[in-house]
């Protein structure tokens, strides 16, 4: 087996919640978004919206932690995933959300942010320990159970977290759903718990060279 060197970048956290201390509550539903005092934060213009949209800007506060850790600049969730509706990396539709679609999301962060970003439909979990590496962030499309381990858990893939580390035996992600203080920020998965949810495809950020 191949071994590797541990590489962390000191990437700033964002969750998908403007209060990520209250996911807890918010996954458990006792409490609702709704009732987040730091709602205005998001760039929503009412708690109902707020709402809606966080439960699945994942992507958005991914690309809010690489923008922050490249770019130096924080603009709110809704902005992002406004453009990014307009760029067609978003869908509405009468149940919800169709996204976060890869194409048209790395097109967007290039033209808009000037990052090089690269759509992996198949991207082996063989690659991440090379590409973080190199230097890039790399969003990854697990099922939302990696937050608590779950050691069966239904399906792979449905909720984006952003690798920002590897050592031997782990990846370090930022999980915008994570639990704090436990998998919110630099939480050490294991290789064999992300095979269990990891879907095998996902987005590669990088900065563009001068």
């Amino acid at each position: 087996m191949t071994t590797h060197r541990t590489v962390i970048h000191p990437v700033p956290y964002h969750s998908q919640w403007a209060s990520p201390e209250l996911v807890p509550a918010l996954l458990a539903g006792t409490t609702s978004a709704t009732e987040d005092p730091r709602w205005p934060e998001y760039g929503a213009r009412t708690p109902e919206e707020y709402a809606w949209w966080s439960w699945r800007l994942c992507g958005m506060a991914c690309l809010r932690m690489a923008l922050e850790f490249w770019r130096h600049s924080t603009p709110t969730a809704m902005e992002l995933a406004t453009e990014c509706l307009d760029a067609g990396a978003y869908v509405r539709h009468a149940e919800g959300l169709h996204g976060l679609i890869y194409a048209p999301f790395a097109a967007y962060a290039e033209r808009r942010w000037g990052l090089s970003a690269e759509s992996r439909p198949d991207l082996p979990r063989e690659e991440i320990p090379a590409l973080i590496g190199a230097g890039r962030l790399v969003l990854l499309s697990v099922h939302p159970s990696i937050r608590d381990a779950d050691p069966e858990p239904p399906q792979r893939g449905g909720h984006l977290v952003l690798a920002v580390g590897v050592t031997p035996d782990h990846v370090v992600i930022h999980n915008p759903s994570g639990l704090p203080g436990h998998s919110q920020e630099f939480a050490h998965v294991e290789w064999r718990r992300l095979d269990r949810v990891y879907a095998g495809r996902g987005v590669v950020l990088g900065q563009h060279r001068e």
